[in-house]
């Protein structure tokens, strides 16, 4: 007996919904009644001692204000980028588009470690006297988002059609008039939800802030991490947590917002191919690009550089000693081997987050004519980006607390890191290809089953051509993402089996040049797999449909 397709989706949907229930909501939300109901009863009284405490609203204060700045500085460098290069017509634009790309996917540890290359004493920019102060974090900040702003923004600047703007320049407008009276409304919404993004991920990033900041500049997530590893004060980390949750809420939901309307608008002018060459009057713009572009490559080119730096002299030793056991008491493993477990967990969630974000995307693009199922995908697609923005220390120590009784006593396996990736990398998988599902004219199932074709085949045969590249590129993306994750992996990962970017971390906490050095060669090891990876993606990837 042939089931109704809705019917169908919707019992498909059970299934990352209950893998999104047992290894989100569930350790999240232990994590949370671990700190507010200690004895099986709800305490509520620590919390105005929680948000009252002098070093709570210093970290609230200095995620809110880094956030904001890093948002700000991001979208002022990355808007003139944007337009460089979606809207200007040049040899060699698509290199620099993967080069403003590349940082986004770079291991957070990875990040951090450039930026301390380059602006601690011995750095290019160690004279400028910033290591050890705010600076670097706003800078990492920008480095890292810089490309949220530009592909957000970019693809949706190269679809707007430029007649509009010519007409008022037409009639008599001057170049400042045309972008504030037509150009920019059209970006808003792009714009906004750029914002959004970044200030998200500027709010809880966590591996370059602990890289950087130390004990002495922390935030949300990295408090969360001190309270929960370093003082043990779960009610502490447990209302830091639920803070970050109803904003993360919010944030989603004002992105969500914003990018239904831009996809609207998507559909309404089409993509059209509305570049020119340079001119004289893009001298701006251009010379903003070549130092946005110089600031992506310069600690990239610091932390290489550094990286064969033995001693006094150059060489290879400490790309050497990775493959050495005994090159250092910190580590019971070497680094290659490190290196090889992080192949062999990225491997295994991105199988598990494309199994389940191949069903949820498909589930969520469908538009149900019925106003209740319509919300009812709303709400569910808002779900599954959850992940991306509460915090992976959270999640991670939530799975210890939680994962550690029978049925489910997960605490000594090893499934629980490749698990914690995948529900890190779930969101942009289902970010990747349902947009490209969203732009299936419904017309063409439609078409098939008038031919005779049933649900299933007539989706299959809609749909299936332009989702093979969208897939391996998501595939991509997933993989590098899983291979960068540190969060809830430093808290998951055996001290026998790390990753590398558990073990770098390890590295650079330790004191002595060969520490650093090991380090800053690892990082360069992970970094060149990982753009490799996505320079893959951004082959695979359909124009700039799905960015995010």
């Amino acid at each position: 007996m042939r089931r109704a397709p809705g019917v169908a989706l919707g019992l498909a949907a059970l299934v990352p919904l209950a893998f999104l229930a047992v290894f989100f909501v569930l350790p999240v939300s232990g994590m949370i009644a671990r700190g507010l109901w200690p004895e099986g009863r709800l305490d509520l009284s620590g919390v105005p001692e929680v948000l009252g405490r002098a070093r709570t609203l210093r970290v609230l204060t200095f995620t809110l204000v880094s956030s904001l700045a890093g948002t700000v500085v991001t979208l002022l460098l990355g808007l003139p980028v944007a337009f460089v290069l979606y809207r200007l017509r040049f040899p060699g634009r698509g290199l620099l588009r993967a080069v403003v790309v590349m940082p986004f996917v770079l291991p957070t540890v990875v990040v951090g470690v450039m930026f301390r290359s380059l602006l601690a004493p011995g750095g290019p920019l160690g004279g400028l006297g910033l290591d050890g102060t705010w600076v670097p974090i706003l800078l990492a900040f920008v480095f890292f988002n810089l490309a949220v702003v530009v592909r957000t923004v970019g693809g949706l600047w190269e679809g707007l059609d430029r007649r509009a703007e010519e007409s008022a320049a037409t009639l008599g407008a001057g170049p400042w008039q045309v972008w504030r009276t037509v150009t920019l409304p059209a970006l808003a919404p792009g714009i906004v939800s750029a914002a959004t993004l970044v200030f998200l991920f500027c709010s809880t990033a966590f591996g370059v802030v602990l890289t950087l900041g130390g004990l002495r500049y922390g935030t949300v997530e990295t408090e969360i991490y001190l309270l929960t590893v370093q003082f043990l004060d779960l009610q502490g980390a447990a209302v830091l947590s639920l803070l970050q949750l109803v904003a993360v809420v919010a944030m989603l939901a004002l992105a969500a917002r914003t990018r239904s309307r831009r996809e609207q608008a998507l559909r309404r002018v089409g993509a059209l191919a509305a570049t020119r060459r340079p001119r004289r009057h893009d001298l701006p713009v251009l010379a903003a690009t070549a130092f946005a572009v110089a600031f992506v490559l310069l600690p990239v080119g610091t932390l290489v550089v550094r990286s064969l730096q033995v001693g006094p002299g150059w060489g290879l030793g400490n790309y050497r000693a990775l493959t050495d056991p005994d090159a250092t008491a910190a580590l019971r493993v070497s680094v290659t081997e490190a290196m090889a477990n992080s192949l062999r967990t990225a491997v295994d969630a991105t199988v598990l987050a494309m199994l389940l974000g191949l069903v949820v995307a498909v589930v969520v693009s469908r538009r149900p004519r019925s106003r209740g199922w319509a919300r009812t995908v709303s709400v569910l697609d808002g779900a599954f980006m959850l992940p991306l923005g509460i915090s992976a220390v959270t999640v991670g120590f939530g799975f210890l607390i939680t994962l550690d009784r029978p049925p489910l006593d997960l605490r000594t396996s090893p499934i629980l890191v490749p698990i914690a990736q995948a529900m890190v990398a779930l969101p942009l998988v289902v970010r990747t290809l349902a947009p490209v599902l969203r732009s299936v004219d419904p017309r063409q199932r439609e078409a098939a089953a008038t031919l005779g074709a049933g649900p299933w085949r007539a989706a299959w045969t809609a749909e299936a051509p332009v989702l093979a590249r969208p897939v391996l590129a998501a595939t991509g993306f997933a993989f590098a993402v899983s291979l960068g994750e540190f969060g809830a992996t430093s808290f998951l990962a055996r001290p026998d089996r790390p990753t590398v970017p558990v073990v770098i971390y390890q590295l650079i906490s330790r004191p002595g040049a060969d520490h650093l050095g090991m380090a800053l060669a690892a990082s360069v090891l992970l970094a060149l797999v990982t753009v490799v990876v996505m320079g893959l993606v951004e082959r695979l990837r359909v124009g700039s449909v799905g960015a995010f």
